[in-house]
């Protein structure tokens, strides 16, 4: 059994599809299929059953899968050690991040970190805060970095500069010219929110607290899954939203989005990481990098 038998085990174990896993590792499906087939044939045991065109997990498939996973992050720690040893010159970093991070705030902190070290490699993988909170837990990622809290004992969790955040709605919308300034007015608007999970549908949950009112005492025209989604909507018309300054900003210059005067509690970026794991030298620097911002 190898480490390459390992990683194409998990990629179709994850997608339980041959053609997905081989296209991602950059393989032809045939030597995903003899991988597969060389494990199965080696222990006589079935790993999946094929239905159709589809293949799903076995319970023997299930019960590998986790043991593969832990096998293949052992060997991913030895590796980084290594990397420590060889002092930065080579290796690969794994991020995860929430929208907001990864769209804005997080890349040029990349291209810096890339910049310092061009012989490493650094991948990023998008997903809301409850989201990449489970990448770090599971290991899928090295690091991740969140606009909303969690709550979850086996992570560290740092503390970073954050970013600034806005109550915004279209030209046309009556708080163009006159703010809300009652709980009564908040709550007849139209809202456009980001999905439950997310750090920026936390904050304004947090922001219509103060005002004592919930998210279940609005009325949520639209509920997306994107920061951008939820700025096009709202330029349309479709009611108020609360996003960070770095996604509206050119929408307000632009004038298809006005600012409504709105006090709105600070928001924090965060930084986790798994307790259990082996910090090594190149994550504590991207750390450095990212606290300084």
């Amino acid at each position: 059994m190898t480490l390459d038998q390992l990683r194409i085990f998990i990629a179709v174990a994850e997608r339980e599809h041959i053609t997905q896993a081989a296209a991602v590792l950059n393989l032809t499906q045939s030597a995903v299929s003899s991988a597969v087939a060389a494990l199965e044939e080696r222990h006589a045991v079935r790993l999946f059953d094929r239905v159709g065109r589809r293949i799903v997990l076995t319970e023997a498939g299930r019960v590998f899968l986790g043991e593969a996973r832990s096998v293949l992050a052992r060997a991913e720690q030895a590796e980084r050690v290594l990397g420590d040893l060889a002092g930065l010159k080579r290796g690969r970093l794994r991020l995860g991040a929430s929208q907001t991070v990864a769209n804005y705030w997080l890349p040029p902190l990349m291209q810096k970190f890339r910049a310092a070290h061009p012989g490493f490699d650094l991948e990023l993988v998008t997903g809301n805060t409850t989201e990449v909170a489970k990448m770090v837990h599971a290991a899928t990622v090295d690091l991740g970095f969140i606009e909303g809290e969690v709550q979850d004992p086996t992570l560290s969790i740092r503390a970073l500069p954050g970013d600034e955040l806005a109550l915004v709605v279209a030209p046309g919308h009556r708080w163009a010219a006159q703010p809300p300034t009652t709980r009564d007015a908040l709550k007849a608007a139209r809202w456009v929110l980001r999905e439950p999970g997310s750090g920026t549908r936390a904050v304004c949950a947090a922001a219509l607290a103060l005002h004592g009112l919930s998210t279940d005492d609005i009325e949520i025209a639209l509920e997306l899954p994107s920061n951008e989604a939820v700025r096009s909507a709202v330029e349309a018309g479709a009611g108020a939203t609360v996003l960070s300054t770095l996604v509206v900003a050119p929408s307000i210059t632009a004038g298809q989005l006005v600012r409504v005067p709105f006090d709105l509690p600070p928001r924090q970026f965060y930084a986790l990481r798994h307790k259990a794991r082996h910090l090594s030298l190149a994550e504590q620097r991207f750390l450095d990098l990212v606290s300084a911002a």
